[in-house]
C-alpha cells in the first residue's frame, strides 16, 4: 500500500505531475484491457502485482545502463504520444520476453494471453510511475514515486495490483 501512498502524495504535491483524472485514466486502461481478456479482478491483481515484480528489475537494470533521468524521460514519453517506439526503448523485446515469462510464471494466467497484454499495460504502468516526475516549470528533481518503485527492497512497493485496488476505491468510493 505504500506505493499507493507515493501515488496519492503526486497528485497531492503541486510540483508533480500526477492528477485525479491521470490516476483515473490508469486505473480505466487497466480496467479495459482486462475486460478485453475476460480477467476477474483477482487475475488482474495477481497479473498486475506479477508485472510490477518483472518491471522493477527491468527497469533498474534499465537505468543502470542508461541513467535514471533517461528512464524518467522515457516514462514521459510513453505518456504521451510515444508508443511502441518509446516502449521497445525503455524496455528491449529481449528483456520483454523474459518479462512476460517471469509474469505468466508467478500470475499462472497463459503467456500468449500476457503477450498480447503487455503493449498496452507496460505503458500504463509507466504512465503511473510518470505520475511522480516534476510539472513542466516546477523545480526539477528527481521522481520520488519512480524512486520508491526502484528502491525499495520491499516487495510490496511492487505490488500494482494492489495500487489498482485501492485506486479504485479511491475513485469510486463506497456511497
Amino acid at each position: 500500500m505504500s506505493l499507493f501512498f507515493d501515488v496519492l502524495s503526486s497528485i497531492n504535491n503541486p510540483n508533480q505531475q500526477g492528477s485525479i483524472d491521470q490516476l483515473s485514466s490508469v486505473f480505466t486502461s487497466v480496467q479495459d484491457v482486462a475486460g478485453s481478456q475476460g480477467l476477474n479482478n483477482d487475475q488482474v491483481g495477481s497479473l498486475l502485482n506479477a508485472l510490477g515484480g518483472a518491471l522493477q528489475p527491468a527497469l533498474k537494470q534499465q537505468a543502470a545502463t542508461v541513467g535514471s533521468g533517461q528512464i524518467e524521460g522515457m516514462l514521459g514519453k510513453l505518456a504521451g504520444a510515444g508508443g511502441t517506439a518509446a516502449l521497445a526503448s525503455a524496455i528491449p523485446p529481449q528483456m520483454q520476453q523474459q518479462m512476460i515469462q517471469a509474469i505468466a510464471q508467478k500470475s499462472g494466467l497463459n503467456a500468449g494471453m500476457i503477450q498480447t497484454m503487455l503493449p498496452r499495460l507496460l505503458p500504463v504502468a509507466l504512465g503511473l510511475l510518470g505520475m511522480g516526475a516534476a510539472k513542466p516549470g516546477a523545480p526539477s528533481g528527481d521522481n520520488p514515486l519512480l524512486g520508491a518503485f526502484l528502491n525499495s527492497g520491499s516487495p510490496n512497493t511492487t505490488d500494482l495490483g494492489t495500487v489498482m485496488k485501492f485506486a479504485g476505491r479511491f475513485l469510486n468510493p463506497p456511497q
